[in-house]
């Protein structure tokens, strides 16, 4: 359900604020987050679902009080921020969740070389979500609302694609090689 209301919550924000005022879509948005938030709770979610729902809401009540569009405009840097650090975390302390995740949806069996490939596979992904938070911060000061809201929704899933298409293509080509 968070990847939903990522990927909606700029465009739709956009467009609400044409039509209604800027305080009753922040408290439409912090409501729809609580509601998210229980439903998690409910669920027994991830700690991951609660981190990310909880951005919004801290950053979405900012934004209420202080009257500030800039300050939803952060909000997914500071969710991007959650994934940098997850995967950072990952990486150091070597948890090895690329190569986890692709246990569970990767069904055929891996070679040694892929297995070792995949398990430095955290760094690569902390690497590229640094890069994408810190070209959404950029946005966020530098950029027209709706290209900031194009890249904080549709434009993560596009950069997602092609950073997973060039880690794949790397493996594939490269780095597979290097470790056999």
């Amino acid at each position: 359900m968070n990847s939903v209301l990522t990927l909606l919550f700029a465009p739709s924000f956009l467009v609400l604020i044409q039509y209604f005022s800027f305080e009753l879509i922040v408290l439409i948005y912090i409501v729809l987050s609580l509601v998210v938030l229980i439903y998690a709770y409910i669920k027994k979610k991830k700690a991951e679902d609660f981190v990310i729902i909880t951005i919004y809401l801290v950053l979405l009540s900012i934004a209420y009080f202080t009257s500030s569009f800039q300050s939803v405009k952060f909000i997914p840097v500071f969710s991007a921020m959650t994934f940098f650090t997850i995967f950072a975390y990952g990486s150091m302390h070597k948890k090895e969740l690329i190569f986890k995740f692709t246990k569970k949806f990767y069904k055929k069996d891996l070679g040694e070389a892929e297995i070792l490939f995949l398990k430095e596979g955290d760094r690569f992904w902390a690497i590229a979500i640094l890069i994408y938070a810190i070209f959404l911060l950029t946005l966020v000061y530098n950029a027209d609302d709706k290209l900031w809201a194009f890249f904080s929704s549709v434009g993560w899933y596009i950069y997602f694609v092609l950073t997973l298409t060039i880690q794949i293509i790397y493996g594939k080509f490269y780095a597979i090689k290097m470790y056999s």
